[in-house]
């Protein structure tokens, strides 16, 4: 529509669902959030409600509609989503066959076990870029369907479709006229080669190894390309869906980070550092994940290489909602900086195991050097603190793989935190660049709208730089040092491995 100048983003993550709608020049003008509820039904288990994501995404998407001025004005809709979360549902209700299971849920690790036993791990891992975890979709699959009454039979009948949250959400919106996924979201399910190749086609010999019967799965399409458009009855009118991509690598193009070599790291739920490698093929030594950075209809695709830490904002929660040693999120700033050190705690967040470097599945979190002067500060400290150790963690195993980062660009919620930010500069080496409007997984999603709208060119928006603060290294290098060997005593504590 000739006065259609807006984009809605879906941004659809672990612990929300939001809309964020944007301006031309992509700057947010309305936007609304409701919780998601997360349920926790046995050790190791994560799921969520899909039929309340989708009534939330809903809910969320026509509030914000309302506040821009109306659905006359919205000329796209772009999604980004948490990854790895699989959902499978019944072709002709729609409706969801069992609780969709989160990313962080371990459920498979006995047959990720299994996998590896048989040797099957490097194979894996040169096909698609993964390693063997619970962390990824295509286990969670095939536990669905050994473990649902008539499941196996009716996915290979053709009556169930497979999606992560994207390509559950395109379902939903469009009536049930598109299964589709991006590149992306396809590149974290264990079943999706690593490759940049046009044809964008499952991984046969994946299917085969988890037992995921074709019938099941989406059509894979560029995390910026057309993907249909919405039930006229949802909105008031039809509006197009332009882009669909993983919240992480979503961050990096949020970021600009659209050359090779450069990089972000988002500190939401979990924390995830990825980099952008170009053409290059990522091929790690080192326990990182080689995925899909993006792709462009009719433009240009990267690989990224990317470490996952799983448990980030997820301890501020703990410390507020579980313990109540803060009140809330900025309480967990002030105390902190109220302190001259730590103290000798230390807090390994492996609540639902460690991710990258170590992909310990059965690793259980541990507080350690407590005194009788250890205080409830303390242990918030150590709460903050640990995401810069893993931080760095990961930074040590991308150099070693060859792809040193030396400027961190960083978003997500615990980004806000100063007193964390320079200590992350501090533990990691490395200056920390942070952006005043720290959404950049909806930014993300937006630009590869507006680059389908002509709105922004490829080129232009990697040329983008946004408006921030810098955070730079000042801690002596035996500080340094000392705060890292008390770290690599406790992580030593915590894996299992």
């Amino acid at each position: 529509m000739a006065d259609a100048d807006l984009i809605l983003v879906i941004d659809e993550g672990t612990s929300s669902t939001r809309a964020i709608i944007f301006d031309r020049q992509f700057e947010p003008i309305a936007q609304a959030q409701m919780e998601v509820a997360l349920t926790y039904p046995n050790d190791g288990w994560v799921e969520q409600d899909g039929v309340e994501i989708w009534s939330k995404t809903v809910q969320v998407c026509r509030q914000a509609i309302q506040s821009a001025g109306g659905v006359d004005r919205i000329a796209g809709i772009g999604i980004t989503n948490q990854r790895e979360t699989t959902l499978v549902w019944d072709r002709q209700t729609g409706e969801p066959i069992a609780p969709a299971i989160v990313w962080q849920d371990r459920r498979t690790a006995d047959m990720c076990e299994q996998l590896i036993e048989r040797g099957h791990e490097s194979m894996v891992q040169a096909a698609t870029g993964l390693l063997v975890d619970p962390y990824f979709s295509g286990t969670k699959i095939a536990w669905l369907l050994a473990h649902l009454d008539g499941a196996r039979a009716k996915a290979e009948a053709g009556d169930l479709a497979f999606g992560t949250v994207d390509s559950y959400l395109i379902w939903c919106l469009t009536g049930g006229r598109v299964h589709a996924t991006d590149v992306t979201n396809a590149s974290r399910t264990l079943l999706y080669p690593l490759s940049l190749a046009e044809e964008r086609t499952w991984s046969a010999e994946m299917m085969r190894l988890l037992d995921v019967p074709a019938s099941l799965l989406p059509e894979v399409r560029p995390s910026g390309a057309q993907y249909g458009e919405t039930d006229p009855d949802l909105f008031g009118r039809p509006i197009p869906i332009l882009s669909a991509i993983g919240d992480q690598q979503a961050a990096l193009v949020g970021q600009a980070c659209l050359k090779p070599g450069t990089a972000k790291i988002t500190y939401g739920t979990g924390a995830f550092l990825v980099a952008n490698t170009g053409k290059d093929t990522p091929r790690s030594a080192n326990r990182l994940l080689g995925t899909l950075g993006y792709g462009l209809e009719g433009g240009s695709s990267a690989f990224a290489l990317e470490g996952a830490i799983f448990n980030a904002g997820t301890v501020i929660q703990w410390l507020r909602d579980d313990l109540g040693l803060i009140a809330n999120a900025a309480a967990s700033e002030e105390q902190a900086a109220a302190l001259d050190g730590n103290g000798g705690v230390y807090l390994v967040p492996a609540f639902t195991g460690l991710g990258a470097p170590h992909w310990d599945a059965n690793a259980r979190g541990t507080i350690s050097g407590l005194t009788r002067a250890a205080s409830a500060a303390h242990i918030v400290r150590a709460g903050l603190e640990a995401a810069a150790y893993q931080t760095r963690d990961l930074l040590d195993a991308f150099a070693a793989d060859g792809a040193d980062v030396g400027l961190l660009r960083v978003d997500g919620g615990m980004a806000a935190n100063d007193w964390l930010m320079q200590f992350v500069a501090d533990i990691c080496e490395r200056p920390v660049e942070r952006p005043d409007f720290m959404e950049m997984t909806a930014l993300g999603a937006a630009a590869l709208a507006g680059m389908q709208l002509g709105w922004v060119s490829e080129a232009e928006w990697a040329a983008r730089s946004a408006p921030g603060r810098r955070f730079e290294p000042s801690m002596s290098e035996s500080d340094r040092r000392a705060l890292l060997a008390g770290w690599k005593s406790a992580l030593g504590r915590t894996l299992t491995v």
